[in-house]
C-alpha cells in the first residue's frame, strides 16, 4: 500500500479526505501524512481485566464490570461503562459501588489472564522479533523493514493484528504509532478503547508543547509536583531551561526530561532489555494508618507482582517493600529470600513481615511491594521450597490450586480470606 489512509475494519484504501470507507462505510479510516514511515508501535489491551470476563461472558457484555474484591476491597480495573460512571484502579470497592450501582462486581482470575497474554504475544511475535513486552497487557514493537513480509507498511500490519486479536482472542486493543517509543506510548492512549493514534514526527513539537509534565513517561505524582513547583508545569516550559540546569535541579531525570521535552528518544524495541525488577504500587490521596487495609493492598500488590512474573517465566530473590509517608518521607525496607520466587504467597509474607516492623503506628500515602535479582523460574525454580519453613510448599501447591480452578470455573470460584480483609478509604490512585 503507498496511500496514506486505510479503513481498519475492511483494511482496504481510503481517499486522503474520505470520511467512509467507499467498500464497507465504516467511518473508522486512519488518514496521516507520515503513515507510511512509522515503524515503532504501542499496543495496549482496553481493559484487559474486565475484557477477558467479558469475553468468557457474553451476558456482562452490556453491563459496567468491576474487577476488584468484596465491599471492603479495592478496584483492579473497570470496563468503560463503569468508567463512564467515574470508577477507576485502586478506588474503594464501596464508593465504585456508590459511584456505579449497577456494576457487576468480579474477582480477578490472574492466571486466566496471563494465558490470555501470551496468546496475545504471540501474535506480535508471528509479525516481528522486536516484541518489548512491558506487562500483561501492553508491549512495544519495531515494523521497521517488515513491508515486503507483510505486504504493507507498519501501520496496516498493525490494523490487522488488532482485527485478528479481536476476532480470535476476543479482546480489544489500541495502537499508538510513531518513530519512537516515547511518542508510540502516549499516542496509544489517546483513541481508547479500539483506537489506532499516529503521531509524526512534523507535529511531535507541537503536539507535545502544551500538554502537562506527567504527560512524560516516568514522571509520577511526585515528580510533576516538584515540576510544577517549581514553575515547570507543561512540557514546553521544560524547553526554555538548559539541561544542565534540569540535571541540576532533578539529577539524570533532568536530561531525560529535556530529551523528551523535544521528542528525542533513541531507544530501541529490545525484547532482550533486562528487566531489573518487577513492582507495583498504590498511592493513597488521603494518609492511612489502618494496618488491615494496607494489608489488603499489599495481598493485591503482591498478587500482582507475581502474575507479572509468571508472564515473564521470571523469579526475584529480594522483595522490597516501599512506603511513603504524609510529609513525603520514603521508607524502603528489603528482603533477601532463600530462593528466587514468583508466587504471591512468598511475596506477600515477606512483605508483611517488614510492614510489621517499619509500620510503627504510622500513616503512609504510598505502599508497594517489588522483587529484583531475577532470574529464570525454570532454571531456578518459583520458590515453592523453603527449608526453613516447611509448609511453604503446601502453600504454594494450595496457591497453584487455586489459580488453576479459578482458571476453569471463574474468579469467584475459591478465594484467599485476606482478601476480603481490605477495609475502606476515601481516595486512592494506582501509578
Amino acid at each position: 500500500m503507498t496511500g496514506h489512509a486505510f479503513c481498519r475494519d475492511c483494511l482496504m484504501p481510503a481517499g486522503a479526505d474520505a470520511r467512509r470507507c467507499a467498500t464497507c462505510r465504516s467511518p473508522r479510516l486512519l488518514h496521516h501524512a507520515e503513515l507510511g514511515a512509522l515503524s515503532i508501535a504501542h499496543m495496549d489491551c482496553d481493559a484487559f481485566y474486565a475484557s477477558v470476563e467479558k469475553r468468557d461472558d457474553p451476558s456482562l457484555v452490556d453491563k459496567p464490570l468491576i474487577i476488584g474484591g468484596g465491599k471492603r476491597g479495592v478496584v483492579s480495573t473497570a470496563c468503560y461503562i463503569a468508567r463512564m460512571s467515574g470508577v477507576h484502579s485502586a478506588m474503594p470497592m464501596f464508593k465504585a459501588l456508590k459511584l456505579c450501582p449497577d456494576a457487576v462486581v468480579v474477582k480477578p482470575t490472574m492466571d486466566k489472564y496471563v494465558a490470555v497474554s501470551r496468546q496475545i504475544r504471540a501474535l506480535m511475535e508471528e509479525l516481528t522479533p522486536l516484541v518489548q513486552p512491558l506487562s500483561l497487557d501492553e508491549a512495544f514493537l519495531d515494523l521497521s523493514g517488515t513491508e515486503k513480509l507483510h505486504g504493507g507498511i507498519p501501520a496496516l500490519t498493525m490494523a490487522r493484528l488488532a482485527r485478528r486479536i479481536e476476532e480470535e482472542i476476543g479482546v480489544t486493543v489500541s495502537v499508538g504509532l510513531s518513530d519512537c517509543k516515547f511518542l508510540a506510548k502516549i499516542a496509544s492512549d489517546l483513541d481508547k478503547p479500539r483506537g489506532f493514534s499516529v503521531i509524526g514526527r512534523a507535529e511531535a513539537l507541537d503536539f507535545l508543547g502544551p500538554r502537562p509534565v506527567g504527560t512524560i513517561w516516568g514522571v509520577g505524582a511526585s515528580l510533576a509536583s516538584k515540576l510544577e513547583r517549581d514553575g515547570l508545569r507543561r512540557i514546553e516550559d521544560l524547553r526554555a531551561v538548559a539541561p544542565e540546569d534540569l540535571m541540576a535541579r532533578y539529577g539524570s531525570m533532568g536530561k531525560r526530561l529535556h530529551d523528551l521535552a523535544f521528542a528525542r528518544d533513541t531507544r530501541t524495541v529490545n525484547p532482550r532489555e533486562a528487566t531489573k525488577s518487577i513492582s507495583a504500587e498504590t498511592t493513597f490521596s488521603g494518609d492511612i494508618a489502618d494496618i488491615d487495609l494496607l494489608d489488603g493492598h499489599l495481598w493485591r500488590l503482591s498478587e500482582k507482582v507475581s502474575a507479572r512474573c509468571k508472564a515473564k517465566g521470571c523469579a526475584g530473590r529480594t522483595v522490597t517493600l516501599k512506603l511513603k509517608t504524609g510529609d513525603f518521607r520514603l521508607v524502603t525496607r528489603s528482603h533477601s529470600l532463600t530462593a528466587p520466587t514468583q508466587l504471591a504467597d512468598v511475596i506477600y509474607r515477606a512483605g508483611r513481615e517488614m510492614l510489621d516492623k517499619a509500620g510503627e503506628g504510622r500513616a503512609f500515602r504510598l505502599i508497594g511491594i517489588g522483587v529484583s535479582g531475577l532470574s529464570s523460574a525454570e532454571e531456578t525454580g518459583d520458590g515453592s521450597v523453603d527449608l526453613f519453613d516447611p509448609q511453604a510448599p503446601l502453600r504454594a501447591k494450595a496457591e497453584r490450586a487455586m489459580d488453576a480452578v479459578r482458571a476453569r470455573y471463574g474468579a469467584d470460584a475459591v478465594e484467599k480470606g485476606r482478601g476480603l480483609a481490605r477495609k475502606e478509604q476515601e481516595h486512592s490512585r494506582e501509578e
